[in-house]
Order: structure tokens, then C-alpha cells, then sequence
């Protein structure tokens, strides 16, 4: 007898535990939560890159395109992707709002680069690639423009040359004859 009512006085308080166990567990979550608050991250954009050849349209595979997100005029560090078969990259970790300058290098092209500001959620870029050409020289003449690589059209014209006011003039018997056949 002793036994029996030593078993239900422990099964007793064994349901009496669980019961005040449930109800302390209860009370935990109904507490204000006291840690930091939660930042949702900033919108992103998708960014598709197309890399493709000047001469034919074809795609160019495993080109490494680089993407350096700016902040300010600062440099934030650089993302690289290759291309695949298609010749397409993307990228959704670029947040909305910011610019980033991408750079394309293939193998047996020139190197490309330009500044995006990335101002939409899906944006599609496509890069036409071009075979590298002579090495510039300033030393060679060259027909499209004139020294400092600027074409003639944005040139300034020169003034022409003052005359010299010390020099007479050249009597007209001075001047070099004209030759005749």
C-alpha cells in the first residue's frame, strides 16, 4: 500500500511539473522580444549582360564580367562572373538606385568598361566585343585626327600668323617666276 501511494504522489507531481513547465513556456513567448530589430535589405535588380562578337553577332564564352558597384566616386569592392555558351551573365545582387561600373575581358578582344546606373528591376546590357587594333602612336600620322587623339572637326582651326612689320615687302621683280613649258 505504501508503494501504491508513493506511485500516484510521484505521478502526481510529475503531471503537476509538465503543467507548470507548458505554462512558463507559454509566458516566454508572450514576452516582448528584446533584441535587435530586423533591417529588411535593399531592393535589388537583375542585370543581364550579353557579350557578343563586333564582327558576326556570335556569343563569347567563359568572358570574365566584372562589376564594381561605386559608392560615391569610391570603389566597393568587384564582383566576377564568366559567361556561359549563350554569351549571357546576371547578376541580382546589385541594389536599385547605385551605379556600377562593369568591365568585359575576353580573350583576343580589346578590354571594355563602362559606368550603369542601375535605375530599373530587370535591365538587359549588350556588349558587342572588338578584335584589338594597331597600338596608337602619336609619333604616326594618322587621317582621322590630329595629335591628342581629337578628330579635326573638334580640333581648334590655328590663327594664322601675324605678319612681320619690321620686313619690307618684296618689289613684285622679287618675287619667283612662274615656269612655262
Amino acid at each position: 500500500m505504501r508503494y501504491r501511494s508513493l506511485f500516484r504522489l510521484s505521478v502526481l507531481a510529475a503531471l503537476l511539473g509538465l503543467v507548470l513547465s507548458s505554462l512558463a513556456a507559454g509566458a516566454q513567448q508572450t514576452a516582448p522580444k528584446r533584441g535587435r530589430k530586423y533591417k529588411s535589405p535593399p531592393p535589388t535588380a537583375r542585370l543581364e549582360v550579353t557579350v557578343l562578337r563586333d564582327v558576326n553577332g556570335k556569343p563569347i564564352e567563359n568572358a570574365s564580367v566584372i562589376f564594381h558597384p561605386l559608392v560615391g566616386n569610391q570603389d566597393a569592392g568587384n564582383m566576377e562572373l564568366k559567361t556561359n555558351e549563350d554569351g549571357k551573365s546576371v547578376i541580382d545582387v546589385l541594389t536599385l538606385g547605385d551605379t556600377v561600373r562593369m568591365q568585359i575581358i575576353a580573350k583576343g578582344f580589346q578590354t571594355y568598361g563602362d559606368d550603369y546606373k542601375i535605375d530599373k528591376a530587370q535591365m538587359a546590357i549588350e556588349i558587342r566585343m572588338k578584335r584589338p587594333g594597331e597600338q596608337y602612336s602619336t609619333y604616326k600620322e594618322h587621317a582621322q585626327t590630329l595629335l591628342g587623339g581629337k578628330t579635326a572637326d573638334a580640333a581648334p582651326t590655328p590663327a594664322p600668323a601675324p605678319a612681320a612689320a619690321d620686313k619690307p615687302a618684296r618689289p613684285p621683280s622679287a618675287q619667283p617666276s612662274q615656269q612655262t613649258k
